[in-house]
C-alpha cells in the first residue's frame, strides 16, 4: 500500500503539476526568480521522488535575468502526448507565455517557444496555463487572465481559454471567457480533464493566502459552458487550525493502484495562531474519491512529514542538481576547477541585498534545520546564509580577522561581530524549534548563527525566524540556504546539513 508523505517534496515547490507515463509520475513545480529553473521530480511508487533535472538549464530558456523579485517561472503544468512531454509556463515580466517540450523529462528541454495571441503580435497576456488535447486533437490553452503588461496590468479577467495551433504556437481564436469559480479572488490554476466523456474544469480561488482552495465545475465540452460543483470548494484549510494551510493549486492524477489523487500547494505555519510559514509553500498530495453523482472529492491535507535526513555534499567534478542561484545559473558562480574537492566563489562586489548576488543554495527542506560550513575567507569576504530574497536574509559573514552575524529584514539591519584567528573555519545556522512563552510558541523558529573556533562552538546571534517567513515577506518562495562571497575568493571546503520536522 502507498504511503502518502506529506509534504510530498519538501521545501520550496510551489505549484504543483504531475503527469503519469507508463508506470512513472512526473512532477514539475515553480521557481520564480531562481536558476536552474522548474524542477521534474520522478517517482515510481509516489512515495520516493527523486530530483532528475530541470526544464530551464541554459541562459534564454527564461528570462529571469532582470525580472523583479517574485516574478518568473510561475505555474506550470506538465502532460505527456505522442512520446513528448509538454510543459507550459508563464514567465512572468519576462518572455511571457512559453510551451516547452522534451521526449526525456530529464531533459534536454526545448528552448521555449512563446504562445501568440491571433494575431501573432504579442504572447497570450495570462499565467498558470493549461494544456489539454481533445478527442480531435484540438489543443486548448487555458489560464488565468491576469494582465501582466500594458495600460491595465494588474487587472484579472477571470479563466479564460484559446484554441492554438501548437505547430506555429499562434492563437486559432480570441479568448474566451469560461467558468471562473464561486466569486473567490484570484480565480487561477485552471486545469482541464476528460473522465468518463465529461471536461472537468478545476481552479484555484481565494488567493494563494490563508482564502486559497480548490473549486470544479463539468460540461460536456471543453469549451464549456461549466456547471459548478454543490460542494464547492472541494479542498480548503481556511477558518481551521489544520497544521496544513493554504492548500490550493491542485492537479488530480491516477496513482497506484488506480486510486485518484491531488497534488497541491500548502504550507506548514507554526506558533501560537499557526501564523508563519518558514519554508514557504511546499507540494502536498491528498486522496481523490469519485462520488455516485459524478463529482470528485478531495480529502482535507493530512501532515505526514518524513523522516529526518542528513546531506553531506562533496565537491567534485560538478554540483548535484538541488542547488540553485539568483536569476543565474550556478554554474556562473561555483569553480569547481581552481582547487579540486572544493567550491571557490569569485566575490564582484555584490552582497545578497543585490538583485543578483554570487550566492549558491539549496532549499530548506526541514523545519527543523543545521546548516554546517567550513570555510576559507582569508583571501575573500564572505560566508554562509538563508535568503528569502534582497530584502529578507540572515548571513554569518567572514573576512581574514572578523566574523559578523547580520539580519537584514526589509531594510533594517543589525550586526553582531567578533574576532577570530582566521583561515578554516566552521560556520553554523540552524532553524530550531522556539520555547513555548506561557505554554505557547510565539514564532515559526529560531535562527541561530555560530561559528566553532578553537575546537568551541559560539553562537553570535539569535534571529526571530518569523522575519525569514513567506507571510513576513510576502514571498511566493521559500528558504535557501547558500554560501555567497562578496569580494575576493571565498573558498568551500564541506556542507553538511541535518534536518527533521518534529
Amino acid at each position: 500500500m502507498t504511503t502518502l508523505y506529506n509534504p510530498l517534496i519538501n521545501g520550496f515547490h510551489p505549484d504543483p503539476s504531475v503527469v503519469k507515463v507508463g508506470d512513472e509520475w512526473f512532477l514539475a513545480t515553480s521557481t520564480f526568480e531562481y536558476l536552474p529553473g522548474i524542477p521534474i521530480h520522478r517517482s515510481k511508487d509516489f512515495e520516493t521522488w527523486e530530483l532528475i533535472g530541470h526544464v530551464a538549464t541554459r541562459v534564454g530558456q527564461l528570462a529571469v535575468e532582470d525580472i523583479p523579485t517574485g516574478l518568473g517561472a510561475w505555474a506550470p503544468t506538465i502532460r505527456h502526448r505522442d512520446s513528448v512531454f509538454h510543459l507550459v509556463i508563464t514567465d512572468a515580466m519576462g518572455r511571457g507565455m512559453l510551451h516547452f517540450t522534451a521526449t526525456d523529462a530529464a531533459g534536454p528541454w526545448s528552448g521555449g517557444d512563446l504562445i501568440l495571441t491571433q494575431d501573432g503580435s504579442r504572447s497570450v497576456d495570462g499565467i498558470d496555463p493549461d494544456i489539454a488535447w481533445d478527442a480531435d486533437g484540438r489543443v486548448y490553452i487555458t489560464y488565468s487572465g491576469l494582465l501582466l503588461g500594458g495600460p491595465e496590468i494588474g487587472k484579472h479577467l477571470g479563466i479564460l481559454q484559446v484554441r492554438v495551433d501548437l505547430e506555429n504556437h499562434v492563437a486559432l481564436e480570441e479568448p474566451r471567457s469560461l467558468w471562473s469559480g464561486t466569486g473567490g479572488q484570484f480565480p487561477e490554476a485552471p486545469h482541464l480533464y476528460e473522465v468518463d466523456s465529461r471536461w472537468y474544469l478545476m481552479i484555484a480561488e481565494g488567493g494563494t493566502e490563508r482564502g486559497h482552495g480548490i473549486s470544479i465545475a463539468r460540461s460536456h465540452s471543453p469549451e464549456g459552458p461549466f456547471e459548478a460543483a454543490p460542494q464547492n470548494p472541494l479542498v480548503s484549510a481556511r477558518s481551521t487550525i489544520r497544521p496544513v494551510q493554504n492548500t490550493g493549486h491542485g492537479d488530480l492524477i491516477i496513482g497506484p493502484g488506480g486510486d485518484w489523487l491531488c497534488v497541491l500547494l500548502g504550507v506548514r505555519p507554526r506558533s501560537m495562531t499557526r501564523a508563519f510559514s518558514a519554508l514557504g509553500r511546499e507540494t502536498f498530495v491528498t486522496p481523490v474519491r469519485w462520488e455516485a453523482d459524478g463529482w470528485p472529492a478531495i480529502d482535507p491535507v493530512l501532515l505526514h512529514p518524513r523522516p529526518g535526513t542528513r546531506v553531506e555534499v562533496s565537491f567534485d567534478e560538478k554540483l548535484d542538481r538541488e542547488w540553485i542561484a539568483v536569476r543565474s545559473l550556478p554554474s556562473a558562480h561555483a569553480d569547481l576547477s581552481a582547487q579540486p574537492g572544493r567550491l571557490v566563489l569569485h566575490g564582484d562586489g555584490s552582497t545578497l541585498s543585490d538583485p543578483r548576488p554570487v550566492f549558491v543554495g539549496r532549499r530548506q527542506e526541514h523545519l527543523t534545520n543545521a546548516v554546517t560550513v567550513r570555510l576559507d575567507a582569508s583571501a575573500g569576504v564572505g560566508g554562509l546564509a538563508v535568503r528569502y530574497d534582497e530584502r529578507f536574509h540572515v548571513e554569518i559573514e567572514a573576512d581574514a580577522v572578523t566574523l559578523t552575524a547580520r539580519a537584514v529584514i526589509g531594510g533594517l539591519v543589525q550586526e553582531w561581530t567578533t574576532p577570530y584567528p582566521g583561515g578554516a573555519v566552521d560556520l553554523h545556522l540552524d532553524a530550531r524549534k522556539p520555547e513555548a512563552t506561557g505554554g505557547l510558541p510565539r514564532t515559526s523558529d529560531v535562527l541561530h548563527l555560530g561559528a566553532t573556533i578553537d575546537g568551541e562552538r559560539i553562537d553570535l546571534a539569535e534571529v526571530d525566524g518569523r522575519f525569514l517567513s513567506s507571510e513576513t515577506t510576502e514571498s511566493f518562495t521559500g528558504r535557501v540556504i547558500g554560501v555567497y562571497a562578496v569580494s575576493g575568493d571565498i573558498v568551500v571546503d564541506s556542507w553538511v546539513a541535518v534536518g527533521d520536522d518534529e
